[in-house]
């Protein structure tokens, strides 16, 4: 008989991507659970390992209620397929690349089933030999990395996770590999690798090298012999540069990470997850589930002893997925079961400095941060010991390399993207701040929907400064930042992830880092779009020395900017056409600016849409283009788009209002994908002012996306490229 439980309340956005994401479905596409429904089917999975235990039931109990009441919930794969036929429930796993034809087919192949069971998956490519390198058995010369990562992009292309979640990628090559820097602008041009985030993996050696402007040796994989020097400075500013231009490649400071691994009998880490938070050994996978830190404030301070509590099941429950897991190929089970590894870790941060009333950029804010994540990491690893008293430490454990207390896992903490569950939570994702306080979601008719923070609107209609002319225009500009009616206060504490200034963004991960996070971290250091390159070189600098295993940087609004020239612009007419009583077609100059829009069709084929705008970022033309569109089947679909965009951009130089335009989209639209949709959506996000950040589309939903956590997530609809 089930108990009588508190019933859950979920925001409209979390039964959305609930919907859409993890509820059960019949053939018709109906969903056929609850919220409820869901949170007992993942908890009698996970508890069906002690199914023999006396404190079976108690158990099966706790782990339903914390995942229902949002304390507590793992990661995307177990809440998806936990107790269905797939059961497959592991987010991360890294996959290693040998240096051989049938090495990397086969690293190829494995990718894909982990794909198809909904995980992510990391690539060291620094074992291929570099580019023009012998090759004896052929008599050739290899191609290089890249050419093969381009192969596992286009592989990851063709599967869709589990039906529910895309294909993601992290690929990583050493700071001394010979083809380091074609790596490193590899994703200059953002049409090429889609499906990867790249990392270069940076040695303490290395480093050095940049501190005293030294050279530095490039090693060939194959021979281990050094086959040139560079300057270390001078790879560095590459780096750096390509980082300021769209973010990457990221940096993992690979000895930073080995100095922590709790295996190192077992071999060197070379490559994490897509988004950098679990370093893993070859064909380890792990784990992942977050602490709701939203939900741990009672009467103005920390509730702790509540928080062990929930700690100490989620432990257990982390540490039961493992025995429960079906793993999709037999190499990741036995090197999983060996280390059972587990990445506990935290969502909702902001949500607790809220309601605590402390800054996120401040030192104070900072001091609790950790101080919660070495209570939690403390937890967790006494809980670990107790398990390895009980069930026997895992497999590798031995005293001889292993200087810690026998305990039943290898690793215990992480923070990770939370991206889709903190939407069900309807909290802060991971460690991050709110990238807003209130946003404008536009629907149709050209209507504003008002969404604001719970947090915000409670504070301001207590303090008395709540109003609709306010939250639209704090909607607006995207801030808090300097609206007189918003006491000094409330100001500081309602500070966005573009308000926080990036050293403090860096010195909270270093903070966290250093209390209680055994992995890493999945966190973006947001930086203005005005900022200079001299500021990601200090972010990477800062990070380094605080003891951070990786760093991803994000310059606002770098990875759509893109400047057209007079012969791309010469499509449309640039001749006046002016009537004596009629309206004034705009003339536009030779060049104008301009931001390129990656989209899907209905048939999922890329699809790119320039917009141009006048000097007071106003469209003034839109164009489609595809990127084969000569192809014979593409012909006619290419020619409708390209003739709805002229009209569109006639009606733009015409100035026919906005509002009117996007009501016409969408009276045209027959399917969210289509482009009429695409505009709307588009020009709806013009409207809404600077705090859409004109970025790439969802393709899904086509809304906005935001880089944050070192991914691209849509708030609309929970879609994510990593998760």
């Amino acid at each position: 008989m089930t108990p009588d439980v508190t019933k859950q309340e979920l925001t409209s956005t979390a039964e959305t991507v609930l919907a859409r994401r993890y509820y059960l479905k019949d053939a018709a596409g109906k969903a056929l659970e609850t919220w409820e429904a869901l949170a007992r089917r993942v908890a009698d999975a996970v508890a069906a390992v002690d199914s023999a235990q006396p404190e079976y039931e108690q158990l099966r109990e706790a782990f339903f209620t914390m995942i229902y009441h949002l304390d507590f919930l793992p990661n995307s794969p177990c809440l998806m397929n936990a107790g269905t036929d797939l059961g497959q429930l592991s987010a991360c796993f890294v996959l290693p690349v040998p240096d051989s034809m049938d090495g990397i087919f086969s690293a190829i192949r494995n990718g894909a089933l982990v794909h198809k069971t909904g995980g992510g998956t990391g690539y060291s490519f620094s074992r291929l030999r570099s580019k023009n390198a012998s090759v004896r058995s052929t008599q050739g010369v290899a191609s290089g990395p890249l050419s093969f990562a381009a192969v596992f992009d286009a592989a990851t292309e063709t599967i869709k996770q589990g039906g529910k979640r895309r294909g993601a990628n992290m690929g990583v090559l050493r700071i001394d590999h010979p083809d380091i820097l074609d790596f490193i602008r590899a994703k200059e041009d953002q049409s090429r690798f889609n499906n990867f985030n790249f990392s270069v993996g940076i040695t303490d050696l290395f480093m050095q090298a940049v501190a005293e402007d030294e050279e530095y040796e490039l090693i060939e994989p194959s021979t281990r012999e050094v086959v040139r020097r560079l300057s270390a400075r001078m790879v560095f500013d590459q780096i750096i540069d390509l980082a300021w231009h769209n973010g990457e490649p990221g940096v993992l400071f690979i000895d930073t990470a080995n100095r922590d691994n709790s295996t190192p009998q077992l071999g060197d880490f070379e490559a994490t997850n897509p988004c950098g938070e679990q370093w893993l050994l070859p064909y380890e996978s792990c784990n992942l589930g977050s602490i709701n830190l939203a939900r741990f404030v009672s009467e103005g301070q920390v509730d702790y002893p509540r928080l062990r509590e929930v700690v100490r099941t989620a432990t257990v429950f982390l540490d039961n997925v493992i025995d429960c897991n079906r793993f999709p190929i037999p190499e990741i089970e036995e090197m999983t079961l060996k280390t059972r590894k587990i990445g506990m870790g935290i969502m909702g941060l902001h949500d607790m400095l809220i309601q605590l009333q402390i800054p996120y950029g401040s030192e104070e804010g900072r001091n609790l941060a950790g101080k919660v994540m070495r209570s939690i990491r403390e937890v967790a690893e006494e809980r670990s010991v107790e398990l390895a008293s009980e069930k026997g430490p895992f497999p590798a454990y031995d005293p001889k390399h292993n200087h810690y207390p026998a305990r039943r896992n290898a690793a215990l903490t992480s923070i990770q993207p939370t991206g889709t569950v903190s939407m069900i939570a309807d909290c802060a994702s991971g460690c991050e701040p709110y990238f807003s306080i209130v946003m404008v979601k536009q629907v149709m008719d050209g209507d504003r929907l008002i969404m604001v923070n719970k947090y915000f609107e409670e504070i301001a209609r207590e303090e008395g400064f709540y109003s609709d002319e306010l939250l639209s225009r704090v909607a607006d500009s995207g801030t808090v930042i300097g609206h007189r009616e918003i006491p000094a206060k409330w100001q500081e504490i309602f500070r966005t992830a573009q308000d926080i200034r990036p050293d403090d963004h860096i010195r909270m991960q270093g903070i966290l880092q250093r209390n209680g996070v055994d992995s890493s971290i999945s966190k973006t250091i947001n930086l203005p779009n005005s900022a200079d390159r001299e500021e990601v070189r200090l972010a990477y600098l800062t990070g380094y020395q605080l003891g951070c295993k990786g760093l991803t940087v994000y310059r606002d609004g770098s990875r759509d900017n893109q400047v057209l020239n007079s012969g791309e612009a010469a499509m449309a007419e640039k001749t006046a056409m002016v009537s004596e009583h009629g309206p004034v077609k705009r003339i536009l100059p030779d060049t104008l600016d301009a931001k390129r829009y990656r989209v899907k069709d209905q048939q999922q084929k890329s699809v790119y849409i320039i917009v141009c705008f006048d000097e007071n970022e106003k469209p003034m033309e839109v164009f489609a283009k595809f990127p084969f569109d000569n192809r014979v089947d593409l012909k006619d679909k290419s020619t409708m788009w390209t003739t709805t965009c002229r009209l569109v951009s006639l009606a733009l130089r015409f100035n026919v209002p906005m509002d009117e335009i996007i009501k016409q989209l969408d009276r045209s639209s027959g399917h969210m994908l289509d482009l009429p949709a695409q505009l709307s959506k588009l020009f709806k996000s013009f409207m809404a002012g600077t705090q859409a950040g004109f970025s790439s589309l969802c393709p899904e939903c086509a809304g906005p996306l935001r880089f944050e956590e070192g991914c691209e997530t849509c708030h609309a609809c929970g879609y994510s490229k990593c998760s």
